[in-house]
């Protein structure tokens, strides 16, 4: 009897099978790492701008406002609430993306009592 060389259709067969099984589960561990790296830039630029409010707050700017960054609207939002002292006003800036139901970012700080708005 001859020996065979190669392989035959069945063990082709069974080696794509395994190769789509493996490729499909490094297809989703990929997307989700691509969604955790996007949730991540979110939040980042998120506390950039609420970092940047704080700032202008500083100064009295206004308490809500759009803001446009890295391609995406935001809407920045500040609620001041008093504190022990006159002189300084608490201030928490929240930044959601436009049309996200919560805040990607919050931002706890104190202004001038002077600059409120």
């Amino acid at each position: 009897m001859r020996a065979r060389s190669g392989y035959s259709l069945m063990e082709a067969i069974v080696a794509l099978f395994v190769l789509a099984v493996a490729s499909t589960g490094l297809l989703v561990a990929l997307q989700a790492h691509v969604d955790g790296v996007r949730g991540l830039e979110d939040r980042i630029t998120a506390q950039w701008i609420a970092e940047n409010r704080l700032a202008e707050l500083a100064v009295g700017e206004p308490e809500v406002e759009r803001v446009r960054m890295m391609g995406d609207d935001w809407i920045v939002r500040a609620a001041r609430s008093a504190t022990a002292d006159p002189e300084l006003q608490a201030v928490e800036v929240s930044v959601t993306r436009a049309g996200a139901p919560s805040p990607s970012a919050r931002l706890k700080g104190f202004v001038d009592a002077g600059a409120a708005s």
